[in-house]
């Protein structure tokens, strides 16, 4: 075993058995390994059986995310993909840590495609100038953290720039969705889906999204924004192909 698996699986060892029941409960019905209208198998936890306690509070998370139905004597069954809360940010990691990875991560980039561009249009219009302050603080971050992409500082940077432009659209639906970007932008940096280096172009127009939104210019705070949605995509696809 190498070290890096040691300290996974260390990592693993030290976290609450509920939190880990839930996951591979949660990862298995992702993946589909557990077929709809199956029921959950019996937990098997590397030798370690969970209380009843803890069995029932991991399968009431899975129910209220939409991912199985629970009846008397029945017990708990797989719920079709349609029923799931796609917006449950513990379900987004366990689609982009799944075999449908690049599927999911692409519907993600849609829904920001549909939304991110919108809301940068709208903060154009109604942004406090403590939202403006920190989505000039973010950008600069990302660019001071540019070399290192793919590492929590520069992640931690780029999900503060996106939550604050969907705050930033006074639309309360929008900011809802912070979790979810964020989730996004976390599953790629933790499946090895974002460069060392970011892209200048990208940089670039988060940059100039904060500058737009400061001098009230929706239109084309919009259009520097889609352009962001657009790039992020096209590189998780170019890595992917790696």
């Amino acid at each position: 075993m190498t070290s890096e698996s040691s300290t996974v699986s260390n990592e693993q060892a030290d976290r609450p058995l509920h939190d880990r029941l839930l996951d591979e409960w949660g990862t298995a019905i992702v993946d589909g390994d557990i077929a709809v209208g199956e029921r959950l198998p019996e937990p098997d936890m590397d030798g370690e059986t969970p209380s009843r306690t803890v069995t029932r509070e991991a399968t009431r998370v899975l129910e209220s995310m939409g991912l199985v139905s629970v009846r008397r004597k029945a017990g708990a069954t797989v719920n079709p993909i349609e029923q799931w809360n796609m917006f449950d940010p513990q379900v987004i990691r366990w689609r982009l840590g799944g075999t449908h990875r690049l599927d999911a991560l692409h519907e993600l980039s849609q829904l920001r495609a549909a939304v991110e561009p919108v809301a940068a249009r709208l903060a154009a219009g109604v942004a406090t100038p403590e939202q403006w302050a920190t989505l000039t603080e973010a950008a600069i971050g990302m660019v001071a953290h540019s070399d290192h992409a793919d590492e929590q500082d520069y992640l931690d940077a780029d999900m503060l720039f996106h939550r604050t432009l969907l705050e930033a659209s006074s639309n309360l639906m929008f900011a809802k969705l912070g979790d979810v970007v964020a989730s996004t932008l976390e599953g790629r940096t933790r499946h090895e889906l974002m460069p060392s280096t970011a892209d200048q172009t990208a940089l670039n127009l988060h940059a100039e999204v904060a500058a737009l939104i400061r001098k009230g210019d929706g239109p084309a705070a919009e259009d520097a924004m889609r352009r962001i949605v657009t790039e992020a995509d096209a590189a998780v696809t170019r890595l992917a192909k790696r």
